[in-house]
């Protein structure tokens, strides 16, 4: 199998990339993030905000990842519909769990809503236990489910 998001170069966000990402955001979720929230993101010390550009310096995807003491937590991540099923998504926590590893990191945590089979198939695979649910959590009563990776049992997946 070809590795995640091969021909993908993932790289910090940048201010001029807030107009695609905010057209990603707007089509992944129903309560998108504003685009002082990300900037928030971007100046924030423990911040980890990431870009996945296509050769092409599309911005497909992006990840917002934020480090607390000795645990990192994915806060935002999406790619574009036309770009899913390629392993962009893998590729982008594929480096947040690198980024967990090189500062000694020993919990990666996310929520994710309930019915969002693709990504919680995706983190399954990725060794992500499910620790926990937030009941009636989003504005159309779904769940949020709480998962977290001790960093150093990362699996090995197919998963894209």
């Amino acid at each position: 199998m070809p590795a995640p998001g091969k021909n993908i170069t993932l790289r910090p966000m940048r201010d001029e990339d807030l107009d695609r990402v905010l057209e990603i955001e707007s089509a992944s979720f129903a309560r998108p993030w504003t685009r002082r929230h990300f900037q928030d993101e971007m100046e924030s010390p423990g911040s980890c905000p990431l870009v996945a550009e296509t050769p092409d310096a599309e911005v497909a995807g992006y990840l917002c990842l934020k480090q607390v003491l000795d645990e990192a937590e994915i806060l935002d991540v999406a790619v574009d519909p036309a770009f899913r099923g390629r392993g962009i998504g893998r590729a982008l926590v594929d480096r947040a769990v690198l980024f967990c590893r090189e500062r000694k990191l020993n919990l990666l945590c996310l929520e994710v809503r309930v019915g969002n089979r693709e990504a919680i198939t995706l983190y399954r695979c990725l060794g992500f236990l499910e620790v926990g649910r937030r009941k009636n959590y989003y504005e159309n009563g779904d769940d949020a489910i709480l998962m977290d990776l001790s960093v150093g049992q990362v699996e090995e997946c197919d998963a894209v």
